[in-house]
């Protein structure tokens, strides 16, 4: 499909003040092709471009748009909000009220510090944990991102224990020497690397429901041998919650998972759309932070009023709405419709799925665990599809490897088309490929 006219010609002018013309890179269209959509406004499920066309949406700004967009009862609390002052840089009632709703619902943790993104989040909950126990090695997983942190941005070597390396230009190698990458789903390199380096380890950060490289589902088995580890060394887990936490459930993937980390990190639902990102823990580490400890972590718009009556309310609405047991229904439901449409599809996928997030692996028998076991033809097929999906009006991720996502604003008939569109672009993208 091809970008509107209109499209067209503010993504040129994008181009000329914006690096890439975007903000963010995936949004550049960079892995499918072709010019992004600029869009004008969003509302339930639905986008419009500056074309005035109308695409059914399953991005939901990647993620934060549990409830769907422009929700009125939480555009009604940003409203409200905003005309008692856009920010403070003072203590306010609704930061009070939004932790304690988070601490109320999330296991084993009794403090939340309220950040503005899920790297900063990251990024301050493992200067914790290196504070805390002064210890310097961290942990991560290939196929788990963490934001754009320098001692996170990393790509893993060969072999299973692996000193990792840069993975993005103006990030020094000094800065990652003390960062190990391990594969997803691998028992033994968890136990080889703790056997030889585990008095020193300070934390191992993971995704516990992967979804920044694919729909990565762990087992139960992995997360709690980790999580036995970690206490066996005396090292922290970080369970990196931004994208699941009060996504897949209540509790998170900790309480899917019934397994507790030391310290979770949150952004996307909790902000309702709004700029927003935390990290929390059991008290005793939480005041390892400044002001009460040596760990040091400040904002200007930390715990900013609007943003947080924002993500108060979507929290209020999923628990007064039962909000998580209708997404499992439906996330439910499109499994039903869209796995037959895959499995008669002539290029072999797979879909996954964990409460409102789904994603489908091309070229795939099953679903994949780890980063490398995703099809390196995945790709090039999905490009096709996602332009044939657009042209039906329905919007997916432009990238492969990212996954869908779910809201309240969906119904069973929003799934409905998405499963007639996906059949339709198959066909129409294998007699293509085929002419």
């Amino acid at each position: 499909m091809t970008a509107g006219p209109r499209s067209t010609e503010w993504f040129a002018r994008a181009r000329a003040v914006l690096p890439g013309g975007v903000n963010s890179p995936v949004r550049a269209y960079g892995a499918v092709g072709g010019t992004p959509l600029v869009l004008e406004s969003a509302h339930g499920a639905e986008i419009v471009d500056v074309d005035g066309n109308i695409y059914l949406d399953f991005v939901g700004s990647w993620g934060p748009l549990i409830l769907g967009h422009a929700e009125p009862r939480v555009i009604a609390a940003i409203e409200e909000a905003a005309r008692r002052g856009t920010s403070y840089g003072a203590p306010c009632k609704a930061e009070i009220e939004l932790g304690e709703a988070v601490v109320g619902a999330y296991p084993g943790i009794e403090q939340v510090r309220f950040v503005s993104s899920g790297t900063e989040a990251t990024m301050s909950a493992v200067r914790l944990a290196r504070g805390a126990t002064g210890r310097k090695i961290i942990v991560k997983f290939a196929g788990c991102y963490h934001g754009h942190v320098d001692s996170l941005l990393v790509a893993a070597g060969s072999g299973l224990v692996t000193f990792g390396h840069p993975s993005s230009r103006g990030v020094p190698e000094d800065f990652v020497a003390l960062t190990r990458v391990l594969p997803l789903d691998d028992e033994h390199a968890l136990e080889t690397l703790f056997a030889g380096e585990g008095a020193d380890i300070a934390a191992v950060i993971i995704e516990p429901v992967p979804a920044n490289n694919g729909l990565l589902l762990q087992r139960r088995e992995f997360l709690a041998r980790l999580r036995a580890l970690c206490d066996q060394h005396g090292a922290l887990l970080i369970f990196d919650e931004v994208i699941s936490g009060f996504r897949v459930g209540r509790a998170g993937a900790a309480g899917h998972y019934d397994l507790v980390p030391d310290l979770v990190t949150f952004g996307k639902v909790i902000g309702g759309g709004m700029p927003v990102g935390a990290f929390a823990g059991r008290r005793e580490l939480m005041k390892e932070l400044s002001p009460e400890g040596g760990v040091y972590q400040a904002g200007t718009l930390s715990g900013n009023p609007v943003a947080m009556a924002a993500g108060l309310t979507t929290l209020e609405i999923l628990e007064r709405e039962d909000g998580w047991t209708r997404l499992e229904e439906l996330g439910a439901y499109l499994e039903q419709r869209l796995k037959p449409v895959l499995a008669a599809s002539p290029a072999s996928a797979t879909l996954g799925r964990l409460g409102s997030i789904f994603w489908i692996a091309w070229h795939a028998e099953t679903l994949p665990r780890a980063a490398d076991a995703i099809d390196a033809r995945a790709g090039e097929t999905y490009a096709g599809i996602f332009h044939a999906l657009l042209a039906r009006e329905i919007a997916l991720a432009p990238s492969a490897y990212e996954v869908g996502f779910l809201s309240l604003a969906h119904e069973r008939a929003h799934v409905d088309r998405l499963a007639a569109a996906l059949e339709a672009a198959l066909t129409a993208t294998t007699a293509e490929a085929q002419g």
